[in-house]
């Protein structure tokens, strides 16, 4: 279901069951014997109705990275992504990196996470985005430069999950999502790799100039300009990224 991704908190207050350790958990993509599994997982972990399609495309098309948690025999745990050309973002998605014309750039977008009711805060969540990530990093997708998502604003145990695990804030979407009829606020978090890095502010363009210019002709430049022009970067460029970083939070 494109444009919709979720997370079923692990840190949700509840009784857990605590596993003898990680090891007793068994990992596995999933297959099309898992989907009427999967649906009934995903309609109690989550309150949005996934379309039967969705439900065939994580379970059998290999587009898709779909790793379950399984223990006990059941799937207690999933988490589902995609690699997608960048070309092939929406406008507001494209916003999330700096990007060369004629350069192959892919992203990596987490459609869902989720944990069984009575398995979290296990560190299961963790595992399954662990994994995600290394595979993200290896040779084969050295051309994905992001990993990103979709939340809820008022998703906070999520929020935390993914900033505790280096995601940052992108973007405020608001009326992004539909639930029950109702019209949600969403935010975008975003995780770099491989080489991978936003677009560039107005204080990166002064400070890239300025080097630019010293390293091209030191001599050029005399010491005292020199060491005013990094004064006023050092001092412009945490001041513009709290007025992005203000503009994108307003509504959390």
């Amino acid at each position: 279901m494109a444009g919709i991704s979720w997370y079923s908190s692990e840190n949700t207050r509840s009784n857990p069951v605590p596993l003898c350790s990680l090891s007793n958990l068994q990992l596995r993509f999933l297959c099309p014997a898992d989907l009427e599994e999967v649906r009934r997982l995903c309609q109690d972990w989550f309150p949005i109705e996934y379309p039967d399609s969705w439900y065939q495309d994580i379970t059998s098309d290999p587009r898709f990275y779909s790793l379950a948690a399984i223990y006990g025999g059941i799937i207690i745990g999933l988490i589902v992504a995609e690699i997608k050309s960048y070309n092939k973002l929406s406008k507001e998605d494209s916003t999330i990196l700096s990007v060369s014309p004629h350069e192959r750039i892919d992203v990596g977008y987490i459609l869902s996470l989720g944990v069984s009711k009575v398995y979290r805060r296990n560190g299961i969540a963790s595992l399954l985005l662990e994994h995600l990530i290394r595979y993200m990093n290896t040779n084969e997708n050295a051309h994905c430069k992001a990993l990103f998502l979709h939340v809820l604003t008022t998703n906070n145990a999520a929020i935390q999950f993914y900033e505790q695990r280096r995601f940052k804030l992108h973007s405020f979407l608001p009326y992004y999502y539909s639930i029950q009829g109702k019209s949600k606020d969403g935010f975008m978090y975003v995780l770099y790799i491989n080489g991978g890095h936003p677009p560039w502010s107005l204080a990166d363009y002064i400070k890239h100039y300025c080097e630019v210019l010293v390293r091209s002709d030191p001599c050029s430049v005399p010491a005292w300009i020199w060491g005013q022009l990094q004064a006023v970067t050092e001092w412009i460029w945490p001041r513009v990224g709290r007025a992005a970083h203000s503009t994108s939070t307003l509504f959390w």
